[in-house]
């Protein structure tokens, strides 16, 4: 391993190395929302859907949308949960020291934030930023999958519980979830869960698991390769 990569982990607060590595239930394709389909949309198209949208009350509460960013032939897609203030600020997911940790979590495993997709379950932010709420799910759930489906990611690296929990159906929680290969319902796209870096901000002491998680991911990529 070079010196770089050391580097890395050493700035996400690691100095171990882990090892790790169970099933499944039903994430539907992209669905009409209720502006309309978005299941035959183009990038170009499915972007500004997304900008007019009103479909939820977080119209009203945002300052842009935030619809996702990165390589949209990427191997790798990462999804979290729903933007926060500095994310409706600039309009860009996972900024703030979030998205740096988040950065340095990738650049670990020898990729950069260009090289990935990263997108949110919601792509408006919440008031307060609380937990999305299922009908705001529900709205923003076709805009996701469509995602999904234009990518074709060989991973899908979920970052934290609300991410975990919407993209799987399932109420287990994270600690449950992490370690094991999931596949997202409906397709045969793989799963890898991981906490979400804010939460490993708060709690450094479980960075060697995210690591771990993410060596998971990495191996799974690998696999699926050509």
């Amino acid at each position: 391993m070079d010196g770089r990569r050391v580097a890395y982990l050493q700035a996400m607060g690691l100095d171990v190395w882990l090892e790790r590595g169970a099933p499944v239930p039903a994430w539907p394709q992209a669905t009409p929302c209720a502006g309309g389909g978005v299941a035959a949309l183009d990038w170009a198209g499915l972007e500004a859907r997304v900008r007019g949208c009103r479909d939820c009350a977080l119209h009203r509460t945002r300052t842009q949308t935030v619809f996702g960013v990165g390589n949209r032939q990427a191997r790798w897609m990462i999804v979290g949960e729903a933007p926060g203030a500095d994310e409706d600020r600039r309009g860009e997911p996972f900024v703030g020291r979030a998205g740096r940790l988040l950065d340095a979590m990738l650049r670990a495993i020898g990729l950069s934030r260009e090289e990935v997709y990263i997108a949110n379950i919601l792509k408006c932010r919440p008031p307060e930023n609380r937990d999305p709420r299922p009908d705001e799910v529900g709205h923003c759930e076709g805009y996701l999958g469509r995602q999904v489906d234009l990518i074709s990611p060989a991973v899908i690296l979920a970052v934290g519980r609300v991410a975990a929990q919407n993209l799987l159906k399932t109420q287990t929680t994270i600690g449950r979830l992490r370690g094991a290969v999931h596949r997202l319902p409906g397709s045969d796209i793989p799963v890898v869960v991981t906490y979400h870096p804010a939460y490993l901000l708060r709690s450094p002491a479980e960075k060697g698991k995210a690591w771990a998680d993410l060596k998971l991911a990495c191996r799974i990529a690998q696999d699926t390769e050509g």
